[in-house]
């Protein structure tokens, strides 16, 4: 009699298909460069925003600003590291000399380059994502209004894990140990070449930065600049890694595609456009009225603190402005244009209210004379006339020194007058052309 069989209970069970592709994955990812490069990436561009955090027109004040200056940051710093730690890890195989024993294995070509890719493309987007996250939360304290184009700092690490990927390419087709370096290189002056040009076209740099003021992108700049770079990183990937080689054209084909839209999209303008929401004017209720624009309006009651004792001295005079305004609009007839006053703010404040105040009166008596002649012997005093006004009106540290013994001796004699005289003095200056020499009164 033929003896049952024994099941063997303690034998492993088959390991499912998912979990062959994700452990492999995951231990890749937890060594080799990518980590590195992921933290090496996130303190680089960290720092560099850190750098210009104190600067005039620093990038706290604004969203547009915030994720203008990451995108510069993390692409143009970021990009060369990120191209030379995929290189590197392309090249690891070859340096280990493994390469016969990854070819021996069951999976295929494709997967097995995948897996072998991966920390190249998703460390630096990883690490660049950290640095814009904090970024953005140390801006949003700060901002007055509006919201971080999120979709933009997407498509940055879109653009790092693609470059991450070709240079993950280059290092398997190009066995040399200073490839990493020599295209880390020509990335950084790749990705920075195109800023010194003005077309449209210049928008396919995913380093390229835009001075947003009252301006957003159109909606479909984030997903075209998605599939531009992706798709440049998939048919390089698949053209080296795919059995069959027509699997790299569709990718080729919708990274054309969104190529000429970015190139050619908006009527040929570029990918931005007004924002009228952010343009649009915030005003106080005092005389004359100071108005910002709504990205600035945290800063409004800051702002007519700073002109107060300038209002103080229009307010009736006649030719005085009714209003103080900014944004992209022109002044009207009875308006006077402001300082911007994002760039002239650190963390939510004004830096020097003084200052702030000066170049106002700057703004106000400001002319732009096409027909002047400044040969004309005249035309030096009323420049040393138009200085004493304006330290008159808006008193300013810096701007004493730079004051000529005559303007000098114009700003005291303005200082003693009464105030009836002072009002009938603005009167006069502000009803004369100041493109004209001789029509500048002297006090």
């Amino acid at each position: 009699m033929t003896a049952a069989p024994v099941l063997d209970d303690t034998a492993p069970a088959p390991t499912p298909a998912r979990a062959r592709t994700v452990r492999p994955l995951l231990s890749e990812l937890r060594r080799g460069v990518g980590p590195w490069a992921g933290a090496a990436l996130a303190l680089t561009v960290s720092i560099a925003m850190y750098g210009k955090a104190d600067y005039i027109d620093g990038w706290q004040s604004r969203w547009g600003e915030a994720t203008s200056l990451l995108r510069t940051a993390g692409l143009l710093l970021g990009g060369p590291l990120a191209v030379a730690a995929g290189c590197w890890q392309g090249g690891r195989e070859r340096r280990r000399g493994t390469g016969e024993l990854w070819a021996s294995t069951a999976r295929t070509p494709l997967r097995r380059a995948a897996v072998a890719a991966a920390p190249a493309a998703l460390w630096p987007a990883l690490g660049h994502l950290l640095a814009a996250t904090g970024c953005l939360l140390a801006t949003w304290p700060y901002v007055s209004a509006g919201r971080p184009d999120l979709l933009l700092v997407l498509a940055d690490a879109v653009a790092l894990a693609a470059l991450g990927t070709l240079g993950f390419v280059a290092g398997r087709v190009i066995p040399w140990r200073l490839t990493a370096p020599l295209l880390a290189a020509a990335t950084y002056v790749v990705l920075g070449f195109p800023a010194y040009g003005n077309t449209p076209w210049q928008w396919l740099d995913p380093a390229m930065a835009h001075s947003y003021n009252w301006d957003k992108a159109v909606w479909w700049f984030a997903p075209a600049s998605v599939v531009w770079t992706g798709g440049l990183a998939a048919t390089a990937f698949l053209a080296y890694a795919a059995r069959r080689r027509t699997l790299a054209l569709p990718p080729l084909a919708a990274a054309c595609a969104a190529a000429v839209l970015i190139g050619t999209g908006n009527g040929g303008q570029g990918p931005w456009r007004a924002d009228t929401a952010a343009a649009r004017l915030v005003c106080d209720d005092g005389t004359p009225q100071v108005c910002v624009t709504a990205v600035d309006s945290r800063l409004l009651p800051q702002v007519s603190a700073a002109l107060a004792d300038l209002n103080g001295a229009l307010r009736g005079v006649p030719g005085a402005p009714v209003r103080w305004t900014d944004g992209p609009r022109p002044a009207g007839p009875d308006e006077a244009s402001l300082p911007t006053p994002a760039f002239e703010s650190l963390r939510g404040r004004l830096r020097d209210p003084g200052a702030y105040a000066h170049g106002a009166v700057q703004y106000l008596f400001s002319d732009s004379c096409e027909d002047q002649d400044y040969e004309h012997p005249g035309w030096a005093r009323a420049s040393e006339v138009n200085s004493a006004v304006i330290q008159w009106l808006a008193p300013s540290a810096a701007y004493e020194p730079v004051l000529t013994d005559r303007s000098r001796a114009d700003l005291a004699r303005l200082k003693t007058k009464s105030p009836a005289e002072r009002r009938a003095y603005l009167a006069r200056y502000l009803a004369a052309d100041l493109c004209d020499a001789e029509e500048v009164p002297v006090p």
